[in-house]
């Protein structure tokens, strides 16, 4: 079996491979997915050369990191790369219902609260490390420290995942139980702040250097590049519109698109029928482009996904399609491309 094409996290001896597999859909996002068809589509990804698998605790409470454990110990892979995350600690509920933080669906009896303190993230990662059946992490990502989750309490959440999750994760480095650190979160501005305060080896960035966003081309990305951090892109679809297309009840950003960005979807998707090229396949491809990009990762409920993807991923791309796209002004003109 031929491994996909892996590259390496920024310093560190872990290898990635370009195209991974993101595990928000294991977790029962927006709707329930049976048990089956979670480990049939990691099989899936397995047998097509994936060999790097992103979770979390907060993907369905758990419920992602349990799914993923089990069906790589069942499939045993030679090699695989895993990551996953702290900042979210999961407790047995006494009630036998759980409400679901965020957008999951039928979440075990565990409840997940915010947790950043380095006591709570040493806790945190046993827990996983049991949950996926292994001792040891690949990368570990301080989760969710954005503006989008914490809102007026961001600074402070900061300082605490500083002073707590980034020593612990640091201490556990030293141990060898993790062998990379980053910081996973959906707004670029966080990560170039973590990464200017301390020598972090990597950042999960969701959604937000795709082709309909690329203002990380500011600052962040060019830090990344001139201090060597990688960066691993999650919502390479933007939560949907740039697989499906400008369609009713498209989703930008997991909310109902807007006409602007409809439009601007559409303009993006013309420009790509008329080279021959799936929109979804110009999404999938367009950040691996850039130097500081490690892999992608987008999600999957069900092996047809999958498959469906790696069509996308290896779908030929004529350099004239982002050359129209630059003179069209709906990418940015020092946006990386062939």
């Amino acid at each position: 079996m031929t491994i996909l094409p892996q590259r390496r996290i920024g310093t560190t001896p872990v290898e990635v491979t370009e195209f991974g597999f993101g595990g928000t859909g294991l977790g029962n996002i927006y709707a329930v997915v049976p048990e089956d068809d979670a480990l049939s589509t990691i099989r899936a990804a397995l047998a097509a050369g994936i060999r790097y698998f992103d979770t979390a605790p907060l993907y369905g409470h758990g419920l992602s990191e349990l799914r993923t454990g089990a069906a790589i110990r069942l499939a045993r892979p030679e090699r695989v790369t895993i990551s996953t995350k702290v900042g979210w600690k999961l407790t047995p509920s006494r009630q036998d219902v759980v409400t679901p933080v965020g957008v999951f669906a039928e979440v075990p009896p565990l409840e997940c609260r915010p947790a950043y303190d380095y006591d709570d993230v040493m806790r945190e990662v046993e827990d996983s490390l049991q949950r996926l059946g292994i001792n040891k992490i690949d990368i570990l990502f301080i989760h969710d420290v954005d503006h989008r989750n914490k809102g007026a309490d961001y600074r402070r959440t900061f300082d605490a995942a500083m002073k707590g999750a980034y020593r612990a994760i640091t201490a556990l480095r030293k141990e060898g139980v993790v062998k990379a650190l980053g910081v996973g979160v959906n707004e670029w501005q966080p990560c170039q702040e973590f990464a200017e305060a301390a020598p972090f080896d990597c950042f999960l960035l969701a959604g937000r250097y795709t082709l309909l966003e690329q203002e990380s081309l500011d600052s962040f990305l060019p830090l990344c590049v001139e201090r060597k951090m990688s960066v691993i892109i999650g919502g390479p679809f933007n939560s949907g519109i740039l697989a499906t297309g400008p369609i009713e009840g498209a989703t930008y950003d997991y909310k109902p698109a807007t006409q602007p960005i409809l439009e601007r979807v559409a303009r993006i998707q013309a420009i790509c029928r008329a080279h021959g090229v799936p929109l979804a396949a110009a999404a999938l491809q367009f950040p691996l482009h850039h130097p500081a990009i490690a892999a992608i990762i987008p999600g999957g409920r069900h092996p047809d996904e999958i498959e469906a993807n790696l069509r996308y991923y290896r779908h030929p791309i004529p350099a004239a399609l982002w050359h129209e796209l630059k003179d069209a002004k709906l990418l940015r003109q020092e946006a990386p491309t062939p």
